[in-house]
């Protein structure tokens, strides 16, 4: 058991966050996946996991509510520390601000920046008593660059790099290194409507990403290969925001 490594990623039952967990259990992580809601698709992850030979549990909790977050992963927290937290969940409510509504807007930051603070908050003290472990923030060419119809999220994602490189500069001294990944137009749920006949002339490489290339990203900063990185943002987004 002194060998056991752990990742906890939020918001891994699909798109990204599925490729993140399944990545990281073929270099040998078990693996916490956290989800809200859907139980079949956090099924299936695990299922993929288990297939690598690593363990996997199931922490289905809306990150955003910190009742939720403290009674289901608190007392796990208690008894073993992750190696690796990447915090990826997140949501979009993508409208113009003239027509968001304060539910909108809220949402949208809670999911990002609430439930980066809450779950962060309970893995760092682990950490830091272990005087080691890796802390990726999955962020966004939108939190980079800003993008028309999504102030919310941009906003949210923008202030997630200014957490990543605070929190980084805290606790570098305890060998916790704190780094964002930040994709542009990924092959997932959350650009189905995305308009891609306009969008890709936009891309210099001409085409989406691939959740996999994000996830080999997030397992490059977890591996030994990265131990002298800390506070960077690294896109994943075929040129769009250099």
């Amino acid at each position: 058991m002194g060998d056991r490594r752990i990742a906890l990623v939020t918001g891994a039952s699909k798109g990204i966050g599925a490729a993140i967990a399944a990545g990281l259990a073929k270099d040998g992580f078990d693996i916490w996946i956290n989800y809200r809601k859907d139980h079949d698709a956090a099924e299936q992850v695990k299922k993929i996991v288990k297939e690598t030979g690593r363990q996997c549990r199931l922490l289905p909790f809306d990150v955003a509510d910190p009742d939720a977050t403290q009674n289901v992963l608190y007392p796990l927290l208690e008894k073993e520390t992750p190696d690796i937290l990447v915090n990826n969940a997140g949501c979009n409510r993508d409208l113009l601000m003239i027509w968001m509504s304060q539910q909108d807007w809220k949402d949208v930051l809670s999911v990002s920046l609430d439930g980066f603070f809450q779950i962060t908050k309970g893995v760092i003290m682990g950490m830091l008593r272990k005087r080691k472990g890796r802390i990726i923030n999955i962020v966004s060419t939108s939190g980079q660059c800003g993008m028309p119809g999504q102030v919310n999220y941009s906003t949210a994602k923008a202030g997630l790099i200014g957490a990543t490189k605070a929190l980084a500069a805290e606790v570098a001294k305890r060998n916790i290194l704190v780094n964002a990944v930040s994709p542009g137009f990924i092959e997932t749920e959350m650009i189905k409507d995305v308009p891609k006949d306009k969008v890709l002339p936009l891309i210099p490489l001409q085409r989406f990403g691939t959740a996999d290339e994000v996830a080999n990203v997030v397992r490059f900063l977890s591996s030994d290969s990265a131990s002298y990185i800390t506070g960077q943002v690294i896109g994943v987004n075929g040129g769009i925001y250099m």
